[in-house]
């Protein structure tokens, strides 16, 4: 590997010449005011993961339907690694069918496709759906939960211990505001999600003809424009919870609130939340994938002596409207010989602010390189005697 370039360059440079810097004041002169009447909350940029704002972000307090996270996290894992598909026919036990609460009246020992079981727990919180597939993929619910607690784990989640699939009342069971951010936003990776995520009123068909109209738990898809998904949760123990996330533009905010008084509360505390992180924060473009570096790499035994390359994805840099931090690119060439295709990956960039590797992004070739004929180095020889 050859490294190529170092780069450093002044975020505040590059804000102005992008003409993104604002003078846009937060709407709230005390951060205090951003949540109200809840016990807990969390607000962070998705992409890196950087908090904007906590408060009492690591209490240990029960979550309610919330936990439904981690279950789907964990159906979107089988989907990936192949051992479900969305299409697959779930059957449905004698317990599954009679799980209280939130539920979509499923009947004992009908199959119904993973995707509509899914889309049920995701838009209308779906007790009957939880274990359904729970028990699909671990046997029983016992043995999902464990692979629940073994994901929170993996995903650095120490304030978090799982006691059922559902989130219905149980000792022993708890997370905190910042773990379910994490686990949040782990799931929000699966562009599958959204699918369901905005859908606001539907009818679930049953197979045997029946069918339940179900209506999204989550308000802010209806109450604030730029929220696109979410998770509620509520038990007289836990209160009111939910977990959301909204977008503008090139950035994506994960808020949390835990154990607010009311609805209306932890509604209004996550818009208000993410009002103030779209109003004194940007994402700002260091690398776009459309565009091809200034460098240019060497191909061995190409018909080309080098050749264009651009980022496999473009790549942000978050922070605060007036924070200027320093960004440093470093440009790693791998040795590369032809035959080359554009898209193959010849390298990577590394991004740096402030001095911590921040992302690190591939490289492909932005051109073919086709290998070099014995005809193509004869004439290359003859060009040589000539000069």
């Amino acid at each position: 590997m050859k490294k190529l370039t170092t780069t450093i360059l002044s975020l505040s440079f590059l804000a102005c010449a992008s003409g993104v810097i604002s003078n846009a004041k937060s709407a709230y002169a005390d951060e205090t005011a951003l949540t109200q009447n809840c016990k807990s909350a969390y607000l962070c940029d998705f992409n890196s993961g950087e908090c904007i704002y906590k408060e009492n972000e690591t209490a240990r307090m029960p979550i309610a339907s919330v936990c439904k996270v981690m279950t789907l996290t964990l159906c979107f894992d089988a989907i990936q690694s192949g051992k479900l598909s969305l299409d697959d026919k779930i059957s449905v036990s004698e317990r599954a069918a009679g799980m209280g609460g939130s539920q979509v009246f499923l009947q004992t020992g009908l199959t119904y496709p993973l995707s509509d079981l899914i889309k049920s727990i995701i838009v209308c919180s779906a007790n009957d759906s939880c274990v359904a597939v729970s028990e699909s993929i671990s046997g029983s619910e016992e043995g999902f939960v464990a692979l629940m607690n073994k994901r929170a784990e993996e995903l650095g989640c120490t304030d978090t211990l799982f006691a059922n699939c559902t989130g219905l009342p149980k000792e022993t069971q708890y997370s905190c505001a910042k773990d379910v951010a994490i686990m949040f936003s782990n799931l929000i990776k699966n562009e599958e999600y959204f699918k369901y995520s905005k859908i606001w009123l539907e009818d679930f068909n049953h197979p045997d003809n029946r069918t339940t109209s179900i209506t999204n738990t989550n308000k802010l898809i209806r109450k604030y424009t730029a929220c696109d998904g979410g998770k509620t949760g509520f038990t007289n123990q836990a209160g009111f919870c939910l977990a959301s996330t909204a977008k503008k533009d090139s950035m994506r905010l994960v808020s949390v609130v835990l154990g607010a008084s009311s609805s209306d509360d932890r509604f209004k505390s996550a818009m208000n939340m993410f009002d103030y992180g779209f109003a004194n924060y940007k994402n700002r473009v260091i690398l776009d994938k459309d565009v091809n570096l200034n460098d240019k790499f060497t191909v061995d035994c190409s018909k080309k002596q080098a050749i264009s390359v651009k980022p496999a994805r473009s790549s942000y840099v978050f922070s605060a409207i007036n924070a200027t931090p320093e960004i440093e690119r470093n440009v790693i060439a791998y040795d590369i010989k032809a035959p080359v295709k554009k898209g193959d990956v010849v390298g990577k960039i590394e991004v740096y602010k402030d001095g911590v590797l921040c992302d690190t992004v591939d490289l492909v070739a932005a051109e073919d390189a086709d290998k070099a004929t014995y005809g193509d180095f004869f004439k290359k020889v003859a060009r040589g005697w000539t000069l």
